[in-house]
């Protein structure tokens, strides 16, 4: 991908983190279940949220670029990803509306990719990914003690759409990396004394960056 291009994305994902503050505050309520965490560090200092951005949309670029036709698909839920994200962080809900729009986003997406590209077996790769990201968490959902939301389920199965589309490697990595970067928060956070045995935080951004970081490796 050209330097000019890799410019403009991250000029559009700038724009992406500098809309995220308002649209996060329409999905973010006040009965929702309180935080276990001070926010977000956009609160405390808004550049944040547009350096992230920026870095999200590059990285995305430079790892799918070579799949041009599927790369839209990437920064659309990217850009959803980054309000569900902030939402979560906020008050530990993922909204099902935004989640379903992360969902078609990905889903028409890929399929317009695939369809681009000549490539049917890869949009049935990304459904296995999806149905085998969305099993594996409703398992972990399940079981006795586990403090997995059902939105944090659905989040994993649009997730491995776009884990399924890269292939096994990816689903396998992106699968894996969420659980192990939230567990070594939690144990930072339990180590530092800024959180308790039983305190609840929020899984939705662990997925995001898992995923994210899942992308650039494979």
């Amino acid at each position: 991908m050209s330097a000019a291009a890799l410019v403009s994305i991250a000029l559009l994902g700038t724009l992406v983190g500098l809309v995220v503050p308002l649209m996060s505050r329409r999905f973010a309520t006040a009965d929702a279940r309180p935080r276990a965490l001070p926010g977000p560090p956009t609160l405390q200092w808004p550049w944040v949220g547009p350096v992230v951005a920026a870095g999200v949309f590059v990285g995305l670029a430079v790892a799918v670029g070579n799949d041009p036709a599927a790369l839209p698909a990437f920064l659309a839920v990217a850009a959803v990803g980054l309000v569900l994200a902030r939402v979560d962080l906020v008050c530990l809900r993922l909204p099902d509306p935004l989640v379903l729009v992360a969902g078609l986003l990905a889903l028409g997406g890929l399929t317009g990719a695939a369809l681009l590209s000549g490539a049917p077996g890869r949009l049935l790769g990304a459904l296995g990914g999806a149905a085998v990201a969305g099993a594996a968490h409703v398992l972990l959902a399940v079981l006795p003690g586990s403090r997995l939301g059902f939105g944090d389920v659905k989040l994993a199965a649009v997730l491995g759409l776009l884990l399924g589309w890269l292939g096994r490697d990816a689903l396998l990595t992106g699968l894996i990396l969420p659980h192990v970067l939230h567990g070594g928060l939690a144990l930072g956070l339990l180590a530092a004394r800024r959180v308790r045995r039983h305190t609840l935080l929020p899984l939705g951004p662990a997925l995001l960056a898992g995923t994210w970081l899942a992308v650039l490796l494979t």
